[in-house]
C-alpha cells in the first residue's frame, strides 16, 4: 500500500506545482503586452463585434483556437468593464457548413427590428462574413456573404439565423466586414461592406433582408491593395455633424503594409459624399490595423485596431499567443488647413491606471532616467523648432528611438536595433509620420508597453504605433534634446 501510495502522492504534488508554475506565468510570458489586450493563447487578428451593452464592453476578434497562426477563423470574446481590464470568455460563433467566420460587427437591436427579442429584453445581433473554403477553391468568386446570429444574454451565447446568408455574394471575390449602425433619420440600418476596391452601402429594416444603396471609393483614397473592415459613423466639430468613413487596406499603408485610412465628408442615408481628395491616415505606424469603433456608445466613439502588419503577423516570435490589440482610443475632429481630420487620444480609463509620477522641467541634454519595470505613460512637450528624440535603451545595446524632425516636420520610430528581427527582413526599420499641426508647441503622449509603443502627438493629430521584440527589461530613458518637460508615470499593469 505505501509503495502504491507514496509515488501517486509524490505525482499528485509534481502535478500541482507544474500547474502553478504555468498559472503563475500566464500572461506574463516574454514579451507579453502587460497593458494590452491579447489571447491567453493561440492566434488573433481584427477586432470584431465591438459593442457596449449593459455596462460592458464586448470585443470580439478573429481568432484561431488550434494554432498560433492564422487559420479556420472563428470569433472569439472578451469583455471589460473599463476598457483596461479584460476577461476572456468562450468562444462566440465557430465556422460551419456555410465557411468561417469571418469579420463583422455587432448591434444591440433595441427596437427589436429583427424581431429576435424576448420578453421585452433587446438581443445583440451580430453581422458577419461567411467565408467558404470549399467554394473558393472550385474557383467560384462567390465564397464570402454575409450572415447574422443573435444573442438572448448578453454575448454568452449564440444562435445563427436559420435563413443565413441574409446578403448573397454578386460575384465579387472581397465581399466582406460587414459594420452595421442604425440610421436614425430614415430608421433603418446602414451596412459598410467592403468590396474589393471599394466600399458599397445597403440598408434594412430589420437586419435579414437587405438593398443595395451606393458605392463609394473605386477611384478615392490609397488603393496599394484590397479594401478591408470599413466603419461609418458621425463626429461633431463645433456644432457641425461631419460623417466619417474608416476603410483598411491591406498592403499600402504610408509605412508598408497593412493600414487604417479614413474620409470625412457627408452621409445621407443612401450616399457617402467626401469634402476633400486627401488620402488620409488614422494610425501612421506600422502596426495598428483593421481598427475599428464601438458600437452603442452614443456620441462618443471609441476606436482599437490590431497591433500587427500582415507583412509579419505569422511569423512574430511569441508564444503560447499571437498578436495585441492596440489601446483603447476616443476619436474627435479637429481642422488644420482647412481640412478636417480624425484626431484620436488613449482613453480617459488610462490614467486611472497611474500608479507613480515624475516630472522633470528644462532639459538641456544628458537627461536619463531609470523607470520601473512597468507599462508607461510618457509626455512631453518641446520646441516645434528644434529636433529632438528620446532613446529607450535596453541591455546588449537594445533601443527604441521616438523623435521629431523639425527641418521636414515628421515623427519617427526607430526599431532597426530594437530585439528580435530576423522573422522579417523589413522589421527592423524606421517609420515616419507628418505634423499637422501649426503650433509652436509639440505635445506627445506614449504609451510604452513589454513590446510597443504608440505615439499620439498634438492631441492625436498624428498618431503612430509600432511593436518591437526586446528580451531584456527596459534599463534607461535618455534624452540628449532639449525638451520644456518630461512627464513620466508607471502605470499597472492589466494582469494578475
Amino acid at each position: 500500500m505505501k509503495k502504491i501510495f507514496i509515488p501517486l502522492l509524490c505525482g499528485i504534488l509534481t502535478a500541482f506545482f507544474a500547474n502553478a508554475q504555468t498559472n503563475s506565468s500566464l500572461y506574463h510570458e516574454q514579451y507579453r503586452p502587460q497593458f494590452h489586450f491579447s489571447p491567453k493563447a493561440h492566434w488573433m487578428n481584427d477586432p470584431n463585434g465591438m459593442v457596449y451593452m449593459n455596462g460592458t464592453y464586448h470585443l470580439f476578434f478573429q481568432y484561431y483556437p488550434d494554432g498560433t497562426t492564422w487559420g479556420p477563423m472563428h470569433w472569439g470574446h472578451t469583455t471589460s468593464k473599463d476598457l483596461i481590464h479584460w476577461e476572456e470568455q468562450s468562444i462566440a460563433l465557430y465556422p460551419d457548413s456555410l465557411g468561417y467566420i469571418f469579420s463583422g460587427s455587432a448591434v444591440v437591436d433595441i427596437n427589436n427590428t429583427s424581431g429576435f427579442g424576448k420578453d421585452g429584453k433587446p438581443p445583440m445581433v451580430a453581422i458577419y462574413t461567411y467565408h467558404d473554403p470549399v467554394k473558393e477553391k472550385t474557383g467560384s468568386s462567390q465564397f464570402e456573404s454575409q450572415a447574422i446570429a443573435y444573442s438572448l444574454d448578453a454575448g454568452r451565447t449564440w444562435t445563427k439565423y436559420s435563413g443565413n446568408p441574409v446578403l448573397q455574394n454578386p460575384g465579387i471575390r472581397d465581399f466582406r466586414d460587414p459594420k452595421v449602425s442604425w440610421y436614425a433619420p430614415a430608421k433603418k440600418w446602414i451596412m459598410t461592406l467592403a468590396t474589393q476596391d471599394r466600399i458599397t452601402f445597403y440598408s434594412s429594416p430589420n437586419l435579414k433582408q437587405w438593398t443595395k444603396e451606393s458605392d463609394f471609393g473605386a477611384a478615392k483614397g490609397a488603393h496599394g491593395g484590397v479594401w478591408e473592415c470599413p466603419d461609418l459613423f458621425p463626429l461633431t466639430y463645433q456644432g457641425k455633424e461631419i460623417w466619417v468613413l474608416i476603410v483598411n487596406i491591406n498592403p499600402g499603408g504610408p509605412n508598408g503594409g497593412s493600414a487604417t485610412q479614413y474620409f470625412t465628408g457627408n452621409f445621407n442615408g443612401h450616399t457617402f459624399t467626401p469634402g476633400d481628395t486627401l488620402t488620409k491616415w488614422i494610425d501612421y505606424g506600422p502596426d495598428e490595423y483593421a481598427g475599428i469603433t464601438w458600437s452603442n456608445t452614443g456620441k462618443q466613439k471609441i476606436f482599437l485596431g490590431w497591433m500587427s502588419n500582415w507583412q509579419y503577423a505569422n511569423e512574430v516570435p511569441t508564444s503560447p499567443w499571437r498578436s495585441a490589440s492596440t489601446i483603447p482610443r476616443t476619436l474627435s475632429l479637429k481642422k488644420t488647413d482647412g481640412v478636417y481630420r480624425v484626431a484620436s487620444v488613449p482613453v480617459k480609463e488610462v490614467d486611472k491606471q497611474i500608479a507613480t509620477s515624475q516630472t522633470f522641467k528644462n532639459i538641456t541634454a544628458d537627461f536619463a532616467h531609470q523607470p520601473a519595470a512597468k507599462p508607461l505613460k510618457i509626455s512631453l512637450q518641446a520646441d516645434a523648432s528644434h529636433d529632438f528624440e528620446l532613446t529607450f535603451l535596453y541591455a546588449d545595446d537594445q533601443k527604441v528611438k521616438v523623435g521629431y524632425h523639425a527641418s521636414t516636420k515628421e515623427y519617427y520610430i526607430d526599431r532597426t536595433n530594437a530585439g528580435e528581427h530576423s522573422f522579417n527582413r523589413s522589421f527592423a526599420s524606421i517609420h515616419h509620420a507628418p505634423r499637422f499641426s501649426g503650433e509652436k508647441e509639440i505635445n506627445m503622449t506614449l504609451i510604452l508597453d513589454a513590446a510597443s509603443v504608440e505615439l499620439f502627438a498634438d492631441e492625436g493629430l498624428t498618431v503612430m504605433t509600432s511593436i518591437f521584440f526586446i528580451k531584456s527589461p527596459l534599463q534607461v530613458i535618455n534624452s540628449l534634446s532639449s525638451l520644456k518637460n518630461i512627464r513620466i508615470e508607471t502605470l499597472n499593469g492589466i494582469w494578475p
